[in-house]
């Protein structure tokens, strides 16, 4: 019987282990599967860990999740063609809900059946080789200190590529009196309150975290871009300027001449793709692109079409594209979907490579993968979903934010699985200060 390793049950992984247990469903013969999880529970970023640094058996956290975190965009553009809010929820609910909603949704999907059965909790996987007929998955499990050593045909890494922070160092860091970490260790925007906070990136864990700072009492969010503003109409006590340049003691000096006295300098710097247990010849190394090379359909492994890769690329889409990367994904495992040869491989990365190349908006990068999405789509029996109404839904939200960036949460949007409509949140987000699952999903029924 085929063998299939997947490393990781965040959403990728969770969309993996959908597609299996859908297939057999339908009666058809699926492969032995073994997940590999390092954290206690699945879900990936969307569990909320209060750690930072190391968990309890000294590896080092994961996790990103922070507290007030609510969606940055609308549901509708993440539902699962095969599991509906409507259906979840038992009615539909506003279009940008908090981290606890979302991931009772999330983990609703998959844990009506015994698919936890095929995952091995607080286990890292520590080497991945292959020797030219199938891999040697070296894990560790934490709880028991045990290694073990296992066979497999395929291994899907799906790990995501939000744990590993690249951190920066600026001149006088060293210095600095104040706090500096990077977003991946931020956790709660009370602990900012009465601080002035020097925000330092341009892309969306910058916006929302200095946003989340403004919002629950920092006195000033100054955020410092590299290249390009985000340029919305920030609200009072938030300014964005040029790149820092410099830090004397506690003041920050940045490259278009503006100073600023800080107390907390939060790093939005990115994340790196990082796979320390693959071995170089299967390790994808990418800056974060929404068309990473050297992954076919953005998904197999160009060197060895029996590693897999999901959720790897720059996301407007998330999970109906992480679901419909599982679905060819598995249909290439059971032999359904035949990967033609090196240089058809080679040709079509380099067709969507250089489309991407000539992306210069964000209309454009939705587009982009939109199309990379219903592409995938149609090439398995992924359920129906209305991605034209997604690409729509997505640029709307666009422009909601540039019209007024404290506000676009309280829009609504039309499922494109249903077709209900979201009502709209009583309280807006600006006001919204509980973000728990039982405050947000109670004041339905006001």
């Amino acid at each position: 019987m085929t063998k299939v390793a997947i490393i990781g049950t965040g959403p990728c992984g969770l969309s993996m282990l959908r597609s299996f247990e859908q297939a057999e469903k339908k009666g058809e013969k699926i492969p032995q599967i073994v997940c590999f999880e390092k954290q206690e529970d699945w879900g990936g970023l969307w569990n909320y860990n209060w750690r930072t640094g190391s968990d309890q058996y000294g590896d080092p956290v994961p996790n990103s999740m922070y507290r007030y975190l609510w969606s940055n965009g609308p549901k509708e553009c993440l539902e699962f063609a095969d599991y509906s809010f409507d259906e979840h929820f038992g009615h539909p609910i506003p279009s940008f809900p908090p981290r606890e909603v979302l991931y009772d949704y999330i983990i609703g999907r998959v844990k009506k059946g015994n698919l936890k059965n095929k995952v091995r909790f607080n286990t890292t996987v520590m080497t991945v080789t292959y020797n030219e007929k199938n891999f040697e998955v070296t894990s560790y499990d934490k709880k028991n200190d045990k290694f073990s050593k296992d066979t497999f045909d395929y291994v899907v890494v799906s790990t995501g590529h939000f744990s590993v922070p690249f951190i920066p160092e600026y001149p006088g860091m060293k210095s600095f009196p104040g706090r500096i970490l990077h977003s991946h260790d931020f956790r709660d925007a009370e602990e900012f309150r009465g601080k002035n906070v020097i925000v330092l990136g341009s892309s969306y864990s910058a916006e929302d975290v200095a946003l989340q700072c403004n919002k629950y009492g920092a006195k000033s969010v100054t955020i410092g871009y590299r290249h390009n503003p985000m340029g919305f109409k920030w609200p009072n006590g938030m300014k964005e300027v040029h790149y820092l340049d410099r830090l004397e003691g506690n003041k920050a000096i940045f490259k278009d001449g503006h100073e600023q006295e800080a107390d907390a300098i939060i790093l939005c710097s990115g994340y790196l793709h990082h796979f320390p247990f693959l071995t170089e010849d299967l390790k994808l190394k990418t800056r974060n692109r929404l068309y990473p090379p050297k992954l076919y359909k953005g998904v197999v492994w160009e060197n060895n079409h029996k590693l897999l890769y999901l959720g790897m690329q720059d996301q407007f889409h998330t999970f109906n594209m992480f679901d419909c990367q599982a679905w060819y994904a598995r249909d290439v495992i059971m032999g359904k979907i035949k990967i033609p040869s090196n240089s058809e491989i080679e040709k079509d990365i380099n067709k969507w490579v250089a489309m991407e190349e000539k992306l210069e908006n964000p209309d454009q990068m939705i587009d982009f993968q939109t199309e990379y999405t219903k592409e995938l789509h149609g090439l398995s029996d992924y359920p129906k979903i209305d991605f034209e109404l997604i690409r729509k839904h997505f640029k709307e939200w666009e422009h909601h934010k540039v019209e007024d960036i404290m506000t676009y949460r309280n829009k609504s949007f039309s499922s494109p699985v249903t077709g209900s409509i979201a009502p709209i949140h009583h309280t807006p987000w600006a006001s919204a200060m509980d973000d728990s699952s039982k405050a947000f999903l109670n004041q339905l029924k006001k």
